[in-house]
């Protein structure tokens, strides 16, 4: 009488683990490129959203009579664009895909791959009447990314 075995190989448990590294070797890096994609998608997403609250935000204005536009200190209330958006982004410095800030400044940071994409406010006291109203990145290495 023969006795049935039903187990694996140690070749076939070798082999399944290779083909289980190699898919790991293959996927990991494109999860990585997802994360930064996200991201950039995250941050252009915010870009858009402040810019049309700081617009809504002028034409309310302009509707009251006032020709301001709001300035850097009232930008922040209730957190960062708190003043334009209906809910403010939390302050989170040092931390990818994150915006940080110093209150009421008009400048702004948001965060990829360690490094810092610069956003400045301009508002009604710029010189440079070209310049106000508008949300624009100054510096940094995804900014094109960023506004595009």
């Amino acid at each position: 009488m023969k006795k049935s075995k039903n187990a694996f190989t140690m070749i076939e448990l070798v082999f399944v683990i290779v083909v289980l590294g190699i898919l790991a070797a293959v996927a990991v890096p494109k999860f990585a490129a997802t994360r930064l994609d996200a991201q950039i998608s995250k941050g252009k997403a915010d870009v858009a959203s402040i810019r049309s609250a700081i617009v809504t935000e002028r034409q309310s204005r302009l509707i009251k009579g006032d020709s301001t536009w709001i300035t850097e200190a009232n930008m922040d209330s209730g957190g960062l664009f708190g003043g334009v958006l209906t809910y403010g982004i939390s302050n989170e410095s040092g931390v990818d895909g994150k915006w940080s800030a110093t209150a009421g400044s008009g400048t702004y940071q948001f965060r990829l791959k360690g490094a810092n994409n610069t956003f400045v406010y301009y508002d009604s006291t710029e010189a440079d009447t070209t310049k106000r109203g508008k949300f624009l990145c100054t510096s940094g290495t995804y900014c094109s990314q960023l506004t595009d």
